[in-house]
């Protein structure tokens, strides 16, 4: 399986993402929207990943993605980021529909199709630079040089991100200084500058400490008012916990696909049952 790639893995990706119309990014309220799959295949080389998924994932709600190691959680998650199909190795077949474009479609413009999702990895990935400079950086690339304007950018996305409290007074301070949580709500900071409709997060508090992972999930709790939330999760506790929709995926195909609720009281499928329950994880 393909190693998962953040959106912001490097400057150069940070600044395709960014939007050259400074307007549409900085002038609006940020929405979710519905995401459509429809008979969706994933092979790389020979070996297939994803096996006919189609699903909806619903807006303004948080889906947590669940199921055992392997079965294709991140896959998916790349996919609806279009971080997968770089690779020549891979084919990917079938719709992903987002605000009625296939973002599969011959002439889809990738970046985009990545402006509309905010990616949280495994762990942080914050530029080499200050925390003022990691929110700014896109910005000042595509001409945004007020400062009054950049200030309020960074403002009101680190207070977003809970994070603004704990560095204001230090926002010239290289990122690497922050905590390992704190470096993780700053590249979520960083991801909602863009004004993205989702927000996906790949394992996003695995690496955190149990305080620093409670945070990033109230967040997500707090952010899906404005946002779509699309988590990769192993931890059932936490899907248990935030959740509002829950996909199972197994062995590359969706079993069973409900409002979170209705899954883990009543899973209409035998794996669905065998999985919450601990035979097989």
């Amino acid at each position: 399986m393909i190693e998962a790639l953040p959106v912001y893995h490097n400057i150069h990706n940070l600044a395709a993402v960014i939007s050259k119309d400074n307007t549409a990014l900085y002038g609006r309220k940020a929405t979710g929207s519905e995401i459509r799959v429809n008979n969706l295949n994933v092979s790389i080389g020979n070996n297939r990943i994803l096996k006919n998924v189609s699903m909806e994932i619903p807006n303004n709600k948080i889906t947590c993605i669940i199921g055992p190691s392997g079965c294709g959680k991140s896959t998916l998650l790349k996919t609806i980021n279009r971080l997968i199909d770089d690779d020549e190795n891979v084919r990917v077949d079938g719709e992903i529909i987002i605000d009625g474009e296939n973002i599969y479609g011959k002439k889809v413009e990738v970046t985009h199709i990545r402006k509309k999702m905010g990616l949280l990895s495994q762990r942080p990935t914050p530029l080499p630079m200050s925390i003022f400079d990691n929110i700014t950086f896109g910005c000042k690339i595509h001409g945004i040089r007020n400062r009054k304007q950049l200030k309020q950018i960074v403002e009101e996305n680190l207070q977003d991100a809970g994070l603004w409290d704990e560095v204001k007074d230090r926002l010239h301070s290289p990122a690497s200084s922050l905590s390992i949580g704190q470096q993780q709500r700053l590249c979520l900071a960083r991801g909602l500058a863009i004004k993205p409709q989702f927000i996906l997060g790949d394992e996003s508090t695995s690496a955190l400490d149990p305080i620093s992972s409670r945070h990033i999930e109230d967040l997500f709790v707090k952010l899906k008012d404005k946002y779509g939330v699309i988590l990769v999760t192993h931890t059932l506790r936490q899907a248990l916990r935030i959740a509002d929709h829950v996909i199972f995926i197994y062995l590359g195909e969706v079993i069973e696909s409900a409002p979170a609720k209705e899954l883990f009281n009543n899973p209409r499928h035998d794996l669905t049952k065998q999985y919450l329950s601990g035979v097989f994880s």
